[in-house]
């Protein structure tokens, strides 16, 4: 799957795209050309190797025997490199001892279906091609897509959507064709993550175990391809989901992924805010202040959330810890007032009871939302503070209340040391199950001097928890399962019902880390890196829950985005969590928290950003940092 939104191109490991299943070039969501078949001297090249060479673009290698009198070696390697901008390198090279006369074809075809047409199986006919140009040309009543070649091809057949040319290669020789599929009127795709532009700062690792330094590279390659623009507002970037199935704007998700990047800079942390700020209902009612999100399925002990809810408490977390990271001071007084209507539904919506519910009528309690409006609530109180604004006091005293019934009203004890529930439903019933949103307990939030802020278990539950999510039940060997292989209900394809989450998973180390268990972290860490080498270190957004055994590898997800936001956001988390960074740029301080116990040994991690300039610090074999380049003034804090 190559990349570079809104552009998309999606194979088979065969190289030829034949208009079957999701294969073709889309933009914006439609397919564009759903059929491409080569053919050299009547034959198809039989298919010897393929691979990812970018995020953005894929590498085929196919050879073709002329003729059947030549012995077993073939006389010609056929080259297709294929972008995701709609553009594709065909190059035959003669491995033959004598001159060869080559005809090719290129069979092209399109349906100009929807991608969710596609998807259920409807996507409809090809439609009839014209000659147009130096190419073929497509209509129909939601759009047109042509196609061009270079050279200009010597025959043009619209009735069999076919282009000819015939070339005469001398041995060892070679020659090219580039296609090129645009919809009408468009040019080629500009990528945000390709442009000089770009708000990631390009990050590099490096250190005993290599994988580090590829999962950290191809990270950032997939989050590059998957930056959009705010069309009324160019300057502003946010994340699409992923690919293929949400290649547009989730604010929950673009929130989460957004606040995992901050060691990459804040400019992606300001647009995304920018962006969904304009988002945020106004006016009268009880949603106003909200930053709207469609619902998710919570797998089968619980109805479906409110995205909403959850990026509406995302939004004053990413902007305080953006300000730590170097936010300047413009950027974060523009978005103040937005963060403070999040704040003030939040003290609404709760009133004087303890717990914040679900919006629907009858809603329950989630444990993970009453997380993020813990971890909001303080980061929210920190931020006015700072900012000099006023009701601060009263959402730590909220927190506080929050914090005192938690802890008594929603651990359920049994003998094997307890758990925190799921939910609480209406009638004050506890739900059970141990499922991987407990993670969010542990993700408090960073405030000044480098402390983290307090969360809602307290010691001993916090010890208990990471007992449990190290267990067997929790730990599949390759990441953290959604549900506990014990729970019932549990299936290992489960999407919130027992597969592997990438990013809960990386949220889990990072927690797991801070809180000083880390043989608990570690294997999570060394599990997630196993598996995202078995996926050419491009870690979908989660994969199936299979106890890893010897010899065995990480099943995909048929319906997991790959590359995805959060889970690309989640590489970066890890690596970076290694040297524990906590920043505080209003104060001029970095404090320095790394994995002590140096699971993966030395690591170098250079080019990363605070308050604007490159970062880099290195963690040896002892679990020691040192910080190697920095911001002027900028002091190691303790």
């Amino acid at each position: 799957m190559c990349v570079a939104l809104p552009g998309l191109a999606i194979s088979t490991e065969q190289g030829q795209l034949t208009g079957r299943g999701l294969e073709g070039f889309y933009r914006a969501g439609r397919r564009v050309l759903s059929r491409c078949q080569v053919r050299v001297a009547g034959r198809e090249p039989v298919a010897v190797q393929s691979r990812m060479t970018t995020a953005d673009s894929a590498r085929f290698l196919g050879t073709v025997r002329t003729s059947a009198h030549t012995g077993p070696d073939p006389d010609v390697v056929v080259e297709r490199v294929r972008h995701a901008d709609g553009t594709e390198r065909i190059t035959l090279y003669s491995a033959a001892p004598r001159p060869l006369r080559l005809p090719v074809e290129v069979a092209l075809g399109t349906d100009m279906a929807d991608l969710g047409a596609i998807a259920s199986g409807t996507p409809g006919p090809e439609l009839p091609a014209s000659v147009h140009d130096s190419g073929l040309r497509w209509s129909s009543p939601v759009g047109n897509s042509s196609i061009t070649a270079d050279p200009q091809p010597a025959d043009a057949l619209a009735s069999a959507g076919l282009l000819r040319w015939e070339f005469v290669l001398p041995p060892g020789g070679s020659t090219s064709v580039e296609l090129r599929v645009r919809p009408d009127g468009t040019g080629p795709v500009r990528a945000v993550g390709r442009a000089a532009t770009s708000p990631l700062a390009p990050a590099r690792a490096a250190g005993d175990d290599p994988r580090v330094q590829e999962l950290l590279r191809t990270s950032i390659e997939d989050l590059q391809a998957l930056l959009l623009r705010d069309p009324a507002h160019p300057t502003d970037t946010h994340l699409a989901a992923g690919a293929p199935w949400r290649c547009g704007l989730a604010p929950a998700e673009a929130l989460a992924a957004a606040r995992m990047l901050l060691p990459l800079g804040t400019r992606l942390a300001a647009g995304t805010l920018r962006t969904l700020a304009r988002t945020q209902l106004r006016g009268p009612g009880e949603q106003s202040g909200m930053i709207p999100g469609p619902r998710r399925d919570a797998g089968t002990h619980l109805p479906p959330s409110c995205t909403g809810t959850e990026a509406t408490l995302l939004f004053p977390v990413l902007l305080a810890e953006a300000r730590r990271w170097g936010l300047p001071d413009p950027d974060a007084e523009e978005l103040l007032p937005t963060a403070e209507r999040c704040l003030t539904w939040l003290r609404t919506t709760v009133g004087d009871a303890p717990y914040l519910r679900d919006p629907q009528p009858a809603g329950p309690v989630r444990c993970e939302t009453q997380a993020h409006a813990h971890r909001a609530a303080l980061l929210g109180a920190d931020l006015l503070d700072a900012c000099g604004r006023p009701g601060g006091a009263g959402l730590r005293q909220w927190a506080q209340e929050l914090r005192t019934a938690f802890r008594e009203e929603f651990w359920i004890d049994d003998l094997g040391g307890g758990r925190p529930a799921a939910a609480r439903a209406p009638d004050g019933r506890l739900v059970p199950h141990l499922g991987a949103a407990a993670v969010h307990l542990l993700d408090t939030g960073l405030l000044g001097g480098g402390e983290r802020a307090s969360g809602l278990l307290d010691k001993v539950q916090i010890e208990q928890l990471a007992r449990l999510l190290g267990g067997p039940a929790m730990d599949s060997g390759w990441g953290l399962r959604g549900l506990g292989a014990k729970e019932a209900g549990y299936n290992p394809f489960g999407h919130r019902g027992g597969a592997v989450r990438t990013h809960e998973t990386a949220v889990a180390f990072a927690g797991l880390a801070a809180a000083g268990y880390e043989k608990e972290a570690a294997s999570l860490l060394r599990g997630t890196l196993a598996a995202a080498e078995a996926f050419g270190h491009r870690l979908p957004e989660m994969y199936a829950g299979e106890q890893r055994t010897d010899g065995s590898a990480p099943v995909p997800h048929p319906a997991a985005c790959r590359p995805a936001a959060t889970a690309a956001a989640a590489g970066v988390l890890l690596v970076t969590t290694l040297a524990g960074i906590r920043p505080d740029a209003p104060a001029g301080t970095v404090t320095l928290r790394p994995v002590r116990s140096a699971p993966l040994g030395e690591i170098v991690l250079t080019g990363l950003r605070i308050a604007g300039a490159p970062f880099s610090v290195r963690v040896g074999r002892l679990g020691l940092a040192m910080v190697e380049e920095a911001a002027d003034g900028l002091q190691l804090g303790v």
